[in-house]
C-alpha cells in the first residue's frame, strides 16, 4: 500500500476547499484632504497656545549640500485635530489606544449648512439625522459620521469662524459655532453604532457650551472626534471612504490629524 504524506493531503484538501480570492481594494477615485496646514494662522481654542514652528537650520551647509529642519510646538487641541475619548471621559481610550479601524471606513455626510450658516449656535439634532435617513436609508453600522455646517468657508478667519477673535478665558464666552445636541449624541450611542463623528467647527459642542455633554456622551462609548475638519463641502452624502490618522501620543488627550477621504469611481 502506497503511504501519502500527510502534509500533501491536506494541501490538496485546502486547494479544493479554499475560497476564491475576493476582488482587491480599489484606490481608484478622486482623494480629498480634509487637513487643514498648520502654521501661524492655524485656529486654537482661545486658551491654548498658537502653533509655532522654530527653525534649526536651513541652507547650505560646509560641505555644500542643502539642508533644513525645524521643531514645532502646539497644544493637542488645535487646528485639524482628533480629540481622544479620554480628553472628556476619565479611563476611556487615549491618542495610543484607539484602534485604527475606528479610524478608517465609510464615511456619510450630514449637510445642515443652510441651517448652521443662518444661525451660529445651530444644535445638529436628532431630526437632522432622521432627514438624512428618509433620503440616504439608515446610518450604516461602523461607519464615520461628518456634520457639514459650512463653516469651513470662514477659515481662518477666527471671528467669523469661531465668533471672536480674542484670546484669553474671557474670551470663551464669547464664542459662536454650531455644534451636536446633546441629545442627537445620545440617539447615536443608543439607537446607530458609529465609528467616529467629525465637524468643520473648533468643537463637537457648540460655542455656548459649558458642560461639553456630547463630548461627555460620546466619549464615554469611546466614539472619537475629529474636530476642525476641512473641506466637507466636496464630499457627497454617502459612499465616501475615510482615513483619519492622527499623531500617536502616548496617554494624550488629543493631537495633530491628517484626514483624507476617497470619492470612488
Amino acid at each position: 500500500m502506497r503511504i501519502v504524506p500527510t502534509f500533501f493531503c491536506l494541501f490538496l484538501l485546502w486547494s479544493c476547499t479554499a475560497p476564491e480570492p475576493t476582488e482587491a481594494f480599489s484606490l481608484d477615485g478622486d482623494w480629498i484632504d480634509l487637513t487643514y496646514s498648520f502654521d501661524e494662522q492655524t485656529i486654537y481654542w482661545p486658551t491654548a497656545d498658537k502653533f509655532r514652528l522654530d527653525t534649526v537650520a536651513e541652507g547650505v551647509t560646509e560641505n555644500g549640500y542643502y539642508y533644513s529642519a525645524f521643531q514645532f510646538c502646539a497644544a493637542e487641541h488645535g487646528g485639524t485635530h482628533l480629540d481622544a475619548p479620554v480628553h472628556f471621559a476619565e479611563g476611556k481610550q487615549s491618542m495610543d489606544q484607539i484602534p485604527i479601524d475606528r479610524l478608517i471606513g465609510p464615511a456619510v455626510v450630514i449637510d445642515i449648512s443652510e441651517k448652521a450658516l443662518t444661525n451660529k449656535d445651530y444644535l445638529v439634532n436628532v431630526s437632522d439625522f432622521e432627514e438624512w435617513e428618509v433620503t440616504n436609508g439608515p446610518l450604516p453600522e461602523d461607519v464615520i459620521v461628518l456634520l457639514h455646517t459650512g463653516y469651513g468657508k470662514f477659515w481662518p478667519d477666527r471671528e467669523s469662524y469661531m465668533g471672536t477673535a480674542e484670546i484669553g478665558p474671557e474670551a470663551v464666552a464669547k464664542l459662536h459655532f454650531p455644534g451636536l445636541d446633546p441629545a442627537a449624541a445620545q440617539w447615536l450611542v443608543d439607537q446607530r453604532k458609529i465609528k467616529a463623528i467629525g465637524l468643520d467647527t473648533p468643537s463637537i459642542d457648540y460655542g455656548q457650551s459649558t458642560l461639553f455633554e456630547s463630548h461627555q456622551i460620546l466619549f464615554k462609548a469611546n466614539i472619537p472626534a475629529f474636530e476642525n475638519v476641512a473641506n466637507l463641502e466636496k464630499l457627497p452624502a454617502k459612499d465616501a471612504w475615510v482615513v483619519a490618522l492622527p499623531m500617536k501620543i502616548k496617554d494624550g488627550s488629543g493631537g495633530p490629524l491628517r484626514i483624507v477621504a476617497l470619492i470612488k469611481d
